[in-house]
């Protein structure tokens, strides 16, 4: 089990940097997701790691160990794939144990360590399988064993979950969780899906254009992005995000104001702004109480336990601008009703419209 660092560490291809200047620590055996957009850097950066990409400029560590100069090899790593890269002829037994017996371990010590691993994963009873015959969900519960009977300082999974459906993708997730902590190895996952790195891992790293955005726990994340970028990309439904302006205590924007309490006020500065709020902490009332804003649902979205709505803000008054609203479900409002809004302004962020950072984040 070791740490990884990367520091300072670039990739460019040409004159693109494919990732910039990316400082980031994996504790050891913690799991980190790299989480983003395609072209966002994630997955060359877990290859930066596996060696499979060279490193322009930087280092990475494990532990205190600089490995960029060293071939995949004698990283002691393991990886996970999407497409489990699997031997279709080969047995359950035979393509868990393949990494021992390239390396020489056979006998005792090997069928000890496959029918420990097997175990773990509930592989057992199709030991003598040939992998071409099964699931998805099991195929890549072989790759898995296969990176765990090695016995590696790392783990890194490469968007693990994609081809599986629904179902597969919740047990997976439980199963892979529960090996990593069981065993205490240090992983780092790439995904582009942010249900998958918030179930998963421990903290997420969020990354866009080659550059890391965020990192911290999901919770954290979710409560305080530290810019927009990651604001609109964590959630779901994503985040509102809104123009606005001051008038005194008063943040105001097309068919909408909150006014912050004085004390908040002051510790935030003049200028143009953007205000952020989550759908769930928008409230929708009948159109005759009071409310932050007024509006016309235009579109509803029924998701069982919850209601997504469109609200057109101000509707007749000539006022612009949306609204979505996500509240529990199933109700009685539909397309077309008249509504007040109520906005959580305790829950409602505030981003600089210039810098788009978060106001109210240390940076």
């Amino acid at each position: 089990m070791s740490s990884i660092a990367f520091e300072q560490v670039f990739k460019r291809y040409g004159e693109v940097d494919a990732v910039k200047e990316l400082n980031l620590a994996c504790a050891a055996g913690e799991m980190l997701a790299l989480l983003g957009p395609s072209g966002c850097g994630k997955s060359t950066t877990l290859k930066m790691a596996a060696g499979i990409e060279s490193v322009t400029e930087g280092e990475i560590f494990f532990g205190d160990k600089p490995v960029s100069r060293l071939a995949p090899g004698e990283r002691n790593i393991a990886m996970v794939f999407e497409d489990y890269a699997l031997y279709p002829n080969m047995t359950v037994w035979e393509n868990v144990g393949f990494p021992l017996k390239v390396r020489g371990v056979a006998g005792q010590p090997a069928s000890e360590r496959i029918g420990e691993v097997l175990q773990l994963l509930g592989l057992r009873q199709m030991a003598d399988q040939k992998v071409r015959g099964l699931s998805g969900g099991a195929m890549q519960r072989v790759s898995i064993g296969r990176a765990l009977v090695r016995d590696p300082e790392v783990i890194l999974f490469d968007e693990p979950l994609s081809h599986l459906d629904a179902d597969q993708k919740v047990q997976l997730r439980a199963e892979i969780k529960r090996l990593q902590k069981l065993r205490q190895v240090t992983s780092i996952l790439v995904t582009h899906d942010q249900t998958e790195a918030i179930a998963m891992a421990d903290r997420v790293a969020v990354m866009n254009h080659g550059v890391l955005q965020q990192v911290g726990a999901p919770q954290d994340l979710y409560e305080r992005p530290a810019n927009l970028f990651v604001a609109n990309f964590i959630g779901e439904p994503p985040m509102n995000l809104m123009k606005a302006g001051w008038a005194g205590n008063r943040i105001v924007g097309e068919g909408w104001e909150v006014t912050l309490g004085t004390a908040r006020r002051a510790r935030l500065p003049d200028g143009a702004i953007v205000a952020g709020i989550r759908p769930e902490h928008v409230t929708l009332r009948p159109p005759d109480r009071a409310g932050d804003a007024k509006g016309v649902i235009t579109y509803r979205e029924p998701r069982g336990d919850a209601d997504v709505f469109t609200v057109a803000l101000g509707a007749g008054s000539g006022a612009g601008g949306t609204l979505v609203a996500e509240i529990a479900g199933p109700s009685a409002w539909r397309a077309g009703d008249r509504v007040s809004l109520g906005l959580d302004v305790d829950r409602l962020l505030v981003f600089d419209a210039v810098s788009e950072k978060n106001l109210e984040v240390a940076p």
